[in-house]
């Protein structure tokens, strides 16, 4: 196995979000004691355009250049199936000019109010590696606002086969069925296994 393979101790998080962090800790430590600690790095990326893997990754290789060494970098989506998958990687701005009523509105003319969270990570032990790819999804479908109103779009997107929005659950479940943990638990199998090698 190349040196480059091998997990290093410190992987930098790209984010200036304390909760984001606090709970991605939490999701990766949820398994078992990390052979790598986290730390979080605040960068001042492009706002890229295009799918979301593309999107990911090259926010993890101009990332992993700016901080020289090992990075994860996360772009989270919210795709409504009635409009092919948009606001997709771009739902930040919708929600920001829009707000939770405003994403309702958007499918008031489909029926169909199904929709998916997905959280894709990229990781890349330094600069010259091509980064990896890690993608979660959890269904659901565009509801009111429910629930409190911490994180961004959570109180819009019910949980399929919960009855719940995301902004209802407690921590914890949400933290063991989100489509950030789905991510994160390919991406510490994936660390876990290479710092064994």
């Amino acid at each position: 196995m190349a040196a480059h393979d091998k997990t290093p101790e410190t992987i930098s998080f790209v984010t200036g979000n304390k909760k984001k962090l606090e709970e991605v800790v939490a999701i990766l430590e949820s398994g078992s004691q990390l052979p790598f600690r986290v730390s979080s790095v605040k960068l001042d990326l492009p706002e890229l355009q295009g799918e979301p893997e593309e999107i990911t990754k090259e926010k993890c290789r101009i990332a992993s250049q700016q901080v020289g060494g090992a990075v994860m970098c996360e772009d989270t989506s919210l795709c409504f199936n009635a409009l092919n998958g948009l606001p997709g990687p771009y739902i930040k701005w919708f929600l920001e000019k829009l707000g939770h009523d405003g994403l309702n509105r958007m499918l008031a003319g489909f029926e169909d109010k199904s929709a998916y969270a997905q959280c894709i990570f990229a990781y890349t032990p330094s600069p010259d590696v091509e980064p990896v790819l890690f993608v979660g999804r959890t269904a659901g479908k565009i509801v009111p606002a429910r629930g409190n109103n911490d994180f961004g779009w959570d109180p819009v997107f019910e949980v399929e086969g919960f009855g719940l929005t995301f902004a209802e659950m407690e921590k914890d479940v949400k933290n063991s069925i989100s489509h950030r943990y789905r991510a994160l638990d390919l991406l510490r199998a994936y660390l876990v296994k290479h710092s064994q090698s």
